[in-house]
């Protein structure tokens, strides 16, 4: 194992301390024509020419286009309520017809079985921003979108994960098993028939819900890897680069709420909000209606709330320290109460819960008019400023707050204040704020 100082050890140069004995030995990736993923890159960049020549070739049918999008979004639904809710994150659980008919489905998207996309998935999660993420944001666009998919990952780059629940699985077993002719027959076979045998467009099913279909559900499906990590808000966490992006969870059924989803990863639910679009969601709980679906995962509207104001507090922190609040009271000098008395006929001095303020350049702009400030100078003023005399909106307190000058620590501060006898003159304070000349007690 190679030399690690302690703070490696703890993991204070990554985001994650669990993967540092990992993450040490990741390697640069390599680009060569002997490190292509030659199975990825033809069908990514075959099924995109065909497309465009079908486009180009052959008249858009109506019915075919209806079905066109019917078959995108049962194809999309086996990615985002099968491969990923379902498999990926156990956020529910679901019957046998339920498991077979969203295996059919995710298969015909062509992106993998079930296990390979999953434990891909459970990287991502897992490793988030490392070397060890398969399609890292840290890498750039074109990487997370599509380039991590043409390119052999090197062994030593790849993240542990576990998924040997998965292995468990008949259904799993069964569809990795059979993964391609059952996925070439979901995405060009089976959508032509239809079309073919339902209103005798052969030609329009194959190049429009077979293969335009799968390039369309393709990239959507890689915009989750990419815009919803460079792209969108960020209301539960900022520390690592998953963000919500509404054009992604349009065209993805839900999946781009993805700030969410990174921070509660087990909920069923990617559109948390009653408003948020997420169809997914509302597939998995119209399903458990009719028993095919149960044990919905949510998790707690107030863990939630907690998320949602840590980043609120966070952002009105940041904005605070781009402010002038004057300077912290901790970080003010300590007077006792006979120092505060002593300075303040020279520096216009008073004192309102236990800081000592400077109203020197302030007192001809006093809205009251200067004569209660000068009345104030050399006492504890904190019963006149907080109702006595008048109740200070917060624009007074923060605008006073600029001219702090000490911070009184004396234990016999509260003694020393009460017996401060503008305290309780109320009638001299009374003609203060009338208007009237009333001579300032000495200090």
């Amino acid at each position: 194992m190679a030399d690690t100082t302690l703070d490696q050890r703890r993991g204070a140069n990554v985001q994650h301390s669990y993967t540092q004995q990992q993450l040490l030995g990741t390697q640069e990736q390599v680009y060569s024509w002997s490190n292509v993923n030659w199975f990825h890159t033809i069908l990514l960049t075959a099924t995109l020419a065909l497309a465009a020549y079908g486009i180009a070739t052959t008249p858009l049918n109506w019915k075919t286009g209806v079905w066109s999008f019917v078959w995108y979004s049962c194809a999309g639904l086996g990615i985002t309520a099968g491969y990923h809710r379902l498999w990926s994150h156990k956020s529910y659980s679901a019957s046998t017809l339920y498991q077979t008919i969203f295996a059919f489905f995710g298969a015909s998207a062509f992106q993998g079985s079930i296990l390979w996309w999953s434990r891909k998935h459970r990287q991502h999660h897992r490793y988030t921003d490392t070397p060890k993420d398969p399609h890292s944001a840290k890498q750039g666009a074109l990487w997370c979108h599509v380039g991590w998919m043409l390119v052999k990952q090197r062994r030593e780059n790849r993240g542990v994960v576990d998924v040997r629940d998965l292995d468990g699985l008949w259904i799993v077993r069964w569809q990795h098993k059979y993964y391609l002719p059952i996925a070439v027959f979901g995405s060009f076979v089976f959508p032509m028939l239809v079309a073919g045998l339902g209103w005798g467009d052969w030609r329009g099913g194959l190049f429009y819900a077979g293969i335009t279909r799968q390039v369309l559900l393709h990239h959507a499906t890689f915009c989750v890897n990419s815009l919803a990590h460079l792209l969108g808000t960020q209301p539960f966490d900022d520390r690592l680069t998953p963000r919500n992006h509404f054009i992604t969870a349009l065209v993805t059924f839900g999946e781009g709420n993805h700030n969410f989803h990174h921070e509660f990863p087990n909920d069923y639910r990617n559109g948390v909000k009653w408003w948020e679009y997420d169809p997914t969601k509302w597939v998995i709980w119209a399903a458990s209606l009719v028993g095919l679906t149960w044990g919905l995962k949510e998790f707690e509207e107030g863990e939630i709330r907690k998320g949602e104001l840590t980043m609120v507090e966070k952002k009105i922190q940041e904005e605070k320290g781009m402010l002038d609040f004057g300077e912290p009271v901790e970080e003010l000098p300590k007077w006792t109460f006979a120092e505060f008395k002593a300075h303040a006929p020279a520096d216009q001095l008073l004192a309102i819960d236990g800081v000592v303020y400077t109203v020197k350049e302030f007192m001809h702009q006093h809205p009251g008019g200067a004569n209660l400030l000068k009345f104030s100078i050399g006492h504890d003023v904190t019963y006149q400023f907080n109702g006595g005399v008048y109740f200070h909106n917060n624009a007074a307190r923060n605008w006073l707050a600029k001219f702090r000058v000490a911070h009184i620590a004396d234990p016999a501060l509260e003694a020393a204040s009460t017996s401060d006898s503008v305290m309780d003159d109320d009638e001299a304070w009374a003609d203060v704020a009338r208007g009237r000349e009333v001579k300032a007690k000495s200090v």
